[in-house]
């Protein structure tokens, strides 16, 4: 399938990568039809989504499976009046009516919106309004459809309620029964053009609502690179991807590119993350190919990884915060495996990434996509040098690169501050080596500045993480009316330290920094706490923390 879409497929170097990299764009491209029917078609019995969840069930789904109940869901959502740019938001977690439903809106030209299961009345009442959402589907669940239902007197746009079960409560039409007894599915005629939405986030920033981050229909080969080249797919792979569905990461890669690639896409749908459960799943179904945050990895570190068989893994990658170098070292050690740590946001595809072809400095992400002219710049708007540190920006004068968000819907305001002049600013700060691979420092607002110097947390982060007391920690600043901010450790620290936790101890710490890295940067306050504020997708909320700690 990917033959279709890349003149040349193989590349042995980045300057080869980066000099014949060339992805085709058909017109009216459409990932249900131009790629869950056209495996369907081509191959009918090759594996699509092998799903398993806490409960031992398990099923193997094909490419033609995929199109059946595809079809079936977009003819029952078409007869509910679901069709060309309708939103529709999806709070399905890892439940397989994600896939099916997705993709069903794919095909009838609607707008996907995926959300996470812990919104509140609050959020959903937002994101009904913000975006004039026509329908919801979801897990029938309590906790879910208890806050839907409280939202609904005040989403004059929602028309129609749809539970995945186990439970239908009332109000709630029931999927399968839907989907069971719909009419054979007829394509619409006009589907979608390339530049409409067929895919939406809504992403929080450290002050205002969240942000509604737009996707037109080309979006998915974007992905090309994601799946095939970073995850490093072939048609023979089952890739699994550590994510939720109401995170952008999902369809990162539990979807896109990893269809294109024609790999079997591996879903464990459980409650609760246990590093144990996820091994083990490894090792029985024989995934070759893992991709997870680094808060992932450092509790699998922390496994007994003898007790399991994980041969089949031949490769991982790493993205969502930057990599520590201790848990890339540690990880090599335990598996002989290199973790590929790559970089982008919701409102792109994969931006910078270490490459198979490429040999990983651990800590950096790697080499920029060439599907995007990425620059560092100060606040002058100058490339900075080597060893300079700058905001990672792409420039977009030649051309808006493929997997580049269309826009902040409805916001221009918002856009324009993010995308203007022919450079969309990430808001996130780097640094380049002589090589060019580019280093994380942090976001622009985490950046501290203390006594006149520029702090990143992630380089504090990574001193503190080859101490064994430190399981996961975040660096964050803190006012100081003599140096404007001083270095603040919230620290969750290993089972074994927890009885330990006193000024020794802090003392300890504070000069293991000042060791491993330039004595100024160590953290003057160091607080041991039992679990870091997270979002969704597992990153670490600093602004959360110094929030609190301005309180």
């Amino acid at each position: 399938m990917i033959e279709k879409y890349l003149p040349q497929i193989h590349f042995t170097s980045q300057e080869d990568f980066k000099k014949n990299l060339k992805i085709n764009v058909p017109e009216n491209f459409n990932f249900g039809y131009d790629i869950v029917d056209a495996w369907a078609e081509k191959e009918p019995n090759k594996p699509a989504l092998l799903w398993t969840n806490d409960k031992g069930e398990h099923r193997q789904y094909s490419f033609a499976d995929m199109k059946r109940y595809s079809d079936m869901t977009a003819s029952y959502f078409s007869s509910l009046g679901i069709g060309k740019g309708d939103m529709v938001m999806l709070i399905l977690k890892r439940r397989v009516e994600f896939w099916f439903s997705i993709i069903a809106l794919h095909k009838l030209g609607a707008t996907v919106i995926p959300a996470t299961h812990l919104l509140t009345k609050k959020d959903i009442v937002y994101r009904c309004n913000a975006a004039d959402i026509k329908a919801i589907v979801c897990v029938g669940e309590e906790v879910v459809t208890k806050h839907i239902v409280e939202a609904m007197p005040q989403c004059p746009t929602v028309e129609q309620l749809i539970s995945v079960g186990p439970e239908i409560p009332e109000g709630f039409k029931d999927f399968h029964q839907g989907i069971n007894h719909a009419s054979p599915f007829v394509r619409p005629q006009q589907v979608n053009e390339n530049d409409d939405i067929s895919l939406m986030y809504f992403t929080s920033g450290t002050t205002g609502e969240p942000k509604m981050v737009a996707h037109d229909f080309t979006y998915p080969l974007g992905h090309i690179v994601t799946a095939s080249y970073w995850h490093h797919l072939n048609e023979n792979s089952l890739h699994l991807t550590i994510a939720d569905t109401g995170w952008g990461k999902a369809v990162w890669g539990k979807l896109y590119g990893q269809w294109i690639a024609g790999a079997n896409v591996f879903v464990y749908d459980h409650e609760k993350f246990t590093p144990a459960d996820i091994l083990k799943k490894i090792e029985d179904y024989h995934v070759t190919s893992l991709c997870a945050p680094p808060t992932i990895f450092r509790f699998l570190i922390h496994e007994d990884l003898t007790k399991y068989d994980l041969s089949s893994l031949a490769y991982c990658t790493i993205a969502g915060e930057a990599l520590n170098p201790a848990v890339y070292d540690s990880f090599k050690e335990l598996t002989g495996i290199k973790l590929m740590e790559g970089f982008g946001q919701t409102e792109t595809t994969l931006t910078v990434a270490t490459m198979p072809w490429m040999e990983p400095k651990p800590g950096s992400m790697g080499l920029p996509n060439p599907q995007y002219d990425v620059d560092l710049i100060d606040a002058d708007g100058r490339s900075v040098e080597a060893g300079e540190q700058g905001e990672i920006v792409i420039r977009t004068d030649k051309q808006k690169p493929l997997g580049l968000f269309k826009e902040y819907y409805r916001d221009a305001n918002r856009t324009h501050e993010a995308w203007n002049n022919n450079i969309y600013y990430t808001g996130d700060v780097a640094w380049k080596d002589e090589d060019g691979y580019l280093w994380f420092v942090g976001r622009t607002d985490d950046v501290i500045k203390s006594s006149g110097y520029r702090i990143g947390p992630f380089e504090v982060e990574s001193a503190l993480m080859t101490h064994p007391a430190v399981i996961e920690c975040a660096i964050t600043g803190v006012p100081d009316e003599i140096r404007g901010q001083v270095v603040k450790a919230t620290i969750i620290l290993a089972p074994s330290y927890k009885d330990k936790a006193d000024e020794a101890l802090v003392k300890e710490l504070q000069n293991h920094v000042k060791k491993v890295t330039a004595p100024y940067k160590y953290p003057r306050v160091i607080e041991f706490v039992s679990e870091l504020p997270k979002t969704i997708s597992g990153k670490i909320r600093r602004v959360e923390i110094r929030n609190n700690d301005e309180k």
